[in-house]
């Protein structure tokens, strides 16, 4: 966990006593809703179909108890006693009255939470893998990087209303699960040929609209330069993307119209002026910030402890969740947990307030106090000893909190739609809904194997469809809702876009279509060991369209 300082606090109350002032000069009619649009959204208040939305911060995906505490506050006080965790490590509440926002926002500042930059053309919540500091593939923890990055892009004056808004992942492990290429910036943390950390520097990723996989325009960047660089590729962005056309103005489309080759020879041109000045990193600094996080004092354990092993094989249901949401640690004797958010029938990634209490709790008890939020929409107890295992898993059951779906069939990313979101065409939870019930059986879903589903219900791919296994992307047709499918799309370190399969179908029959999906591609694999993209890849798209639209 980081520890936050007094500027951190202060900073935020500031803007809590700001935003209580533009709120009460709204709601007096001394500014009408356009004026105050922008002094929302600098604050994370968006208005929706029913009402105002709030999306609050959680950097790099980590919370504190106490913070976890604090959402559930949040949610019992001024929603409907839940909240919405995000693919961008964010949260939202949905249901926050106007009057109230301000006191939301104190409430948050209570606990060192926020809700700046999660709107607007700025610099967003910077991400990264829901793992870091205890993955065991991972060389580094990438967090202290993205703090440095917060400190130095938090209210930054030339930063702050860039020409659209821009998204910034980083990566430290082999497998990436932080989805660095299809971010506006992406930073992998590699090793050099001397054995030296760098960050690989990856530009012009993105979904929506019009999607791109990044393209890599430094292979190697040095510790020291790490804000100079990404300070340069800003003042480009800055300077010569398009404020005209909202459609043309993220950084995706200036690194395709000039090429990346291009885009890098400007980025280069303006870090030379740069790369030695104010920006360079003194060592002193890195080891600043990284001694502000602290890790936990683990015991000496061993892997697999008898008692363990024991439940495993004696008890098929702790079996199946153990497989699904365990993972290893690189501290021998622990584990990371993932918690599903993905109960059948449930709205994807929601809690409720009962539910992060409990985890809260569960935190404190058996993971040194610290949470994740994955950007598939679940959360993570990152510190859990082996020897704990069966009974966490018996509380998480208590708490409809261990649904062993992790990164199965049911395990669906979805964005709110059109339940929720003004900008939304078709509904997405309800489709997410009906899937997990299709998909319900557990040893149907085990025998699928892993296989992710992603759906948005607009072309703002909030949902993250373009890089689903199967995605699912909600489009209007004279007034209907109707569905665009693509297959083989994927995240990691092999990220791909999705590859369109035909023509869109009806809300009513879109579940039924993606059960055809699943069997078409469970009669053509090769083995059961053979992963879906994998089939995907192997033969395209046109068994499973024949499969599709032969009857349709």
């Amino acid at each position: 966990m980081y520890r936050y300082d007094e500027f951190d606090q202060a900073l935020v109350e500031q803007r809590v006593s700001e935003f209580r002032d533009q709120v009460r000069r709204r709601l007096a009619g001394e500014l009408t809703e356009d004026e105050f649009k922008i002094l929302r959204l600098m604050n994370g208040v968006y208005l929706q179909l029913h009402a105002y939305m709030l999306r609050a911060a959680i950097p790099y995906g980590t919370l504190s108890s106490d913070q976890m505490r604090g959402l559930a506050r949040v949610a019992q006080r001024y929603d409907r006693g839940y909240g919405h965790f995000t693919t961008r490590q964010n949260i939202q509440f949905n249901w926050i009255k106007l009057e109230e926002m301000p006191d939301t926002l104190a409430d948050l500042a209570s606990v060192g939470l926020h809700a700046m930059q999660t709107s607007g053309n700025c610099v967003r919540n910077i991400t990264t893998d829901q793992w870091a500091g205890v993955a065991a593939d991972e060389f580094e923890d990438p967090r202290i990087w993205a703090e440095i990055l917060r400190q130095h892009s938090t209210l930054h004056p030339e930063f702050s209303f860039l020409p659209r808004k821009f998204k910034v992942a980083i990566s430290a492990a082999a497998h990436d699960r932080a989805a660095v290429k299809v971010h506006d910036i992406g930073l992998r943390m590699v090793r050099d040929g001397a054995g030296e950390v760098g960050f690989e520097v990856i530009v012009g990723g993105g979904l929506g609209r019009t999607p791109f996989i990044g393209k890599t325009i430094k292979p190697f960047l040095h510790k020291r330069d790490f804000l100079s660089y990404i300070e340069a590729i800003l003042r480009v962005y800055n300077q010569h993307g398009r404020r005209d056309n909202i459609y043309k103005a993220r950084i995706k489309i200036l690194v395709h119209e000039l090429g990346a080759e291009k885009f890098a020879a400007e980025v280069e041109n303006e870090w030379r002026a740069i790369k030695n000045g104010a920006l360079a990193l003194d060592p002193a600094v890195i080891a600043a910030v990284a001694a502000r996080f602290s890790y936990p004092n683990y015991e000496r354990l061993s892997d697999n402890p008898s008692a363990l092993a024991r439940a495993r094989s004696e008890d098929r249901a702790f079996a199946a969740w153990f497989d699904s949401a365990v993972s290893n640690h690189r501290q021998p004797g622990y584990a990371i947990v993932t918690l599903s958010l993905k109960p059948i029938g449930g709205p994807p990634g929601d809690a409720t307030a009962a539910q992060m209490d409990a985890i809260a709790d569960l935190a404190d008890r058996f993971s040194f106090g610290e949470i994740r939020v994955g950007h598939e929409q679940n959360l993570v107890l990152p510190h859990v000893a082996q020897r704990d295992l069966v009974e966490l898993w018996q509380q998480l059951q208590m708490h409809e909190l261990a649904t062993p779906n992790v990164g199965l069939v049911s395990d669906i990313i979805a964005c709110p739609g059109l339940d929720y979101c003004s900008l939304a065409n078709a509904r997405s939870i309800p489709v997410a809904q009906e899937l997990t019930r299709r998909f319900r059986d557990p040893a149907l879903a085990r025998s699928i194997g892993r296989l992710h589903i992603n759906i948005s219900g607009c072309i703002n791919a909030c949902g993250h469809h373009h890089i689903g296994h199967i995605g699912i992307l909600g489009v209007e047709k004279n007034g209907e809702e109707f569905y665009q499918i693509t297959l083989g799309g994927r995240a990691d370190e092999d990220a791909k876009l999705g590859t369109l399969l035909g023509p869109a179908v009806r809300y009513g029959e879109i579940a039924d279509v993606i059960e055809d999906v699943v069997e078409a591609y469970v009669a053509l694999r090769q083995r059961p060991e053979e992963l879906f993209v994998d089939t995907v890849k192997r033969l395209g798209v046109e068994p499973f369209k024949e499969r599709v639209y032969a009857a349709r």
